[in-house]
């Protein structure tokens, strides 16, 4: 047996790898993730290492290659845990262990680390006052001035000596030599909170945020670690609930990851935290620079820091001893990764607490259907807020029919509804929200007089409108001409639906000349503080509308909100995706959930072609159970997640001849393999979009309700494919229940 050893956990030295020979007295007992001694380099050093990878085949001449002396007992370490977690990603989400390695391993790189020095007076007042004699008799002025100073002030910043008493490097030096001084570094890490000084104002919880407290930390006392599902009705008071819990754990001397969705979200949040627990928060976020992500890791590896709050990237911080993890907003696409491993945070962070010892509270006005499906099974434990905390109340929301609108022969995309209720805000000097519910997807197709959409007759999900005019399924690669006349009332207005943010601004202006509009979207929010800036400006009543995409709905609180907009909820219920209804069921409720969050009631006019679709009427009526219902029978019929599992193959290649006969022979390699298995293989189909920078891509599915069943399946297929000349220049990656 053979061993694949890292001896530096180190962003840039992940790659490479010394394999060493492994004793037959260690064989049945070593793992990956374990910490080894070894001897290392010309003169054979005993230096420390860690098994990344096991296998039975020499890569090198064997006589080469040395036995590694022994395991380490009783050591685990923050590097071992990382190194275990990097194994079950590359197990449970199908990627390499290198791949799966610089996920979970801090970010180091080439950073410089920023210090601190200092020059120390070290010499007793005897061996000092005979040096300030003989400088003075040999005129050495400038050891002189250094060594005065000194002893006015024994501990003088490196940098003060340097410019402002004007002493060389030398001269430094010469004085340390003869003992009288001592230069001392202090590493300093960066730290990216910037917090107001406003104390916090506790919060008396109501009597179901401190059932949900209590419950939570009684289990914990008790050693019952388990995953909650705290499903609150937005504006319930959720993170009241977090911080209550999150004090409790740390008080036990345990670290707590929290993470939000987006960037957007941290300023309100780390203020919040911040306000409670002081400098023992800290955060993480792609804005920031490699230095500053770096240095919030050492934070946490060496204790200074007990509370991480950021994005999915946030679930690796090298915490000693976990013993809570929060996920705000845990129904978040953002939670799932897009890169390979495309691991989905929620699994991983349950997988990560039940290793530590630890705690899950999943919190959610609207949770996944996953998350709901295994509360209702018994996995997680339900926690319900059914009111909003303290004044507010829930928003009137009212439907409107835009095929209504055009045939009044009103083409704009205001409604007379929301025109009105806009105009009146405005009078009142209350705030307004405008949200497009766009997605980056092709537009679908439907009738605008009828409100049909043109649906695959084999998959249930839309048809998507390519270049050529032609409608495509991207589950099961059905095609349909264009259509031109709507099949089921005739009419001729059958076409995609797209509008941009900027679209809507010059509308809003052009009706509301004097009104002060904001915009948030990917082009105004660049710049590491683009985000803060504009929510800053809307929470400061420094506008009066603020129009935008997803960002803007998402856990914000402005009490000074009473009317939100959405101006096109059809366009994200027609995505392409299997989860389309769910999705538009959760932009929708929580868009609803940001109007009338104070004193002053609010209203929410959702704009729509398909009023009667289950999943705008649940979210107009603030219903999560009705629409689950509803959503899980169809998962049910359909063998979706979280009911079944679904892995996605994604095959892609710059040589399209050469990918579809791939595609093909994968397909025909799994129909074989799968013949008594159960597993059920659709495709191959044209990815959504199927060429991207001159780059062709095809999808396969295969679906069980046995997760091991995929797993087994995707380590056959890495089997197959690696020396197939087949696949040569093909990339390959798998997404499961993505």
């Amino acid at each position: 047996m053979y061993a694949d050893i890292i001896i530096d956990i180190s962003h840039e030295q992940l790659d490479k790898t010394f394999q060493y020979a492994v004793p037959e007295q260690l064989e049945s007992i070593i793992e990956i993730g374990m910490t080894v001694d070894i001897p290392f380099g010309a003169g054979n050093r005993n230096i420390t290492g860690y098994v990344v990878g096991l296998g039975d085949k020499p890569k090198y001449p064997v006589d080469k290659i040395k036995y590694l002396n022994g395991i380490i007992k009783n050591r685990v370490s923050v590097e071992n845990r990382m190194i275990k977690l990097a194994l079950w990603l590359k197990r449970n989400y199908g990627s390499t262990m290198n791949q799966a390695l610089k996920t979970v391993i801090p970010v180091k790189d080439k950073v410089r680390q920023k210090e601190k020095k200092s020059v120390n007076l070290m010499a007793d007042e005897m061996t000092v006052k005979n040096a300030l004699e003989q400088f003075q008799k040999k005129n050495v002025k400038a050891r002189l001035r250094l060594l005065t100073a000194l002893v006015n002030e024994p501990v003088i910043d490196y940098e003060i000596v340097k410019t402002k008493l004007n002493i060389s490097q030398q001269t430094i030096k010469a004085l340390e030599n003869m003992g009288l001084i001592q230069i001392k570094t202090e590493e300093l890490y960066r730290n990216p909170v910037k917090v107001s000084d406003v104390a916090e104002k506790r919060v008396t919880l109501n009597d179901e945020q401190q059932n949900a407290v209590n419950t939570i930390i009684s289990d914990y006392d008790s050693g019952n670690y388990n995953t909650y599902l705290l499903h609150g009705v937005t504006g319930s008071g959720k993170t009241e609930v977090y911080l209550d819990v999150i004090e409790h754990v740390i008080k036990n001397n345990r670290q707590v990851i929290v993470l939000i969705p987006e960037i957007a979200l941290t300023f309100q949040t780390v203020q919040r935290f911040y306000k409670r627990f002081g400098d023992r928060v800290s955060i993480m976020n792609s804005r920031m620079s490699k230095g500053e992500r770096y240095d919030q890791f050492m934070r946490a590896k060496n204790g200074d820091i007990s509370i991480m709050i950021g994005p999915r990237s946030a679930l690796f911080t090298p915490f000693s001893n976990i013993g809570l993890i929060v996920i705000d907003e845990e129904h978040e696409s953002a939670y799932k990764s897009e890169t390979v491993p495309r691991y989905h945070a929620r699994p991983t962070a349950v997988h990560i607490a039940k290793e530590a010892g630890a705690s899950v509270i999943l919190g959610s006005a609207t949770p996944s259907v996953e998350s709901f499906y295994y509360a209702s099974t018994g996995k997680y434990k339900l926690l319900e807020l059914g009111n909003r905390a303290g004044s507010g109340t829930m928003p009137d929301v009212h439907i409107v029919d835009l095929r209504e609108e055009l045939r009044q022969g009103n083409r704009t995309m205001f409604s007379s509804r929301l025109r009105t209720l806009m105009q009146d805000r405005l009078n009142r000097h209350e705030q307004i929200m405008l949200f497009l519910n766009k997605r980056g997807v092709a537009g679908f197709i439907s009738c605008r007089s009828c409100g049909k959409v043109m649906k695959c007759p084999h998959c249930d999900v839309s048809l998507t409108e390519h270049a050529n005019g032609r409608l495509v399924c991207h589950y099961c690669g059905y095609t349909s001409p264009a259509i031109r006349i709507c099949p089921e009332c005739g009419s001729k207005y059958v076409s995609g639906f797209r509008a941009g943010t900027e679209a809507v601004e010059q509308s809003v202006k052009k009706m509301f000349p004097s009104a002060r509009v904001l915009r948030m979207d990917m082009d105004t929010t660049k710049g590491k503080d683009g985000h803060e800036k504009i929510l800053s400006e809307f929470a400061n009543e420094n506008a009066d509308i603020l129009i935008g995409t997803q960002m803007i709905v998402k856990g914000h609180d402005f009490p000074n909100v009473t009317l939100v907009g959405v101006l096109a909820a059809d366009m994200s219920l027609y995505a392409s995706d299997f989860r389309a209804s769910e999705r538009t069921f959760q932009l929708l409720t929580q868009a609803a959930g940001r109007a009338g969050r104070a004193e002053k009631p609010g209203e929410v006019v959702i704009q729509t072609y398909t009023p009667q679709h289950f999943s705008i009427v649940s979210a107009a009526k603030q219903d999560y159970n009705l629409f689950y219902q509803q959503e899980i029978a169809y998962r049910k019929i359909m063998g979706y997640p979280p009911v079944s599992n679904l892995m996605k193959i994604m095959l892609s290649s710059e040589d399209e001849e050469r990918l579809t006969y791939a595609s093909e022979q994968l397909k025909a390699y799994i129909d074989r393999e799968c013949e008594d298995s159960g597993i059920i293989c659709i495709g191959p189909a044209q990815a959504p979009i199927y060429k991207i920078k001159d780059i062709y891509n095809r999808i396969i599915y295969a679906k069980h309700s046995d997760r091991d069943k995929l797993t087994y399946l995707y380590e056959k297929l890495d089997i197959y494919i690696v020396g197939n000349a087949d696949f040569r220049n093909i990339n390959i990656q798998y997404d499961i229940n993505g």
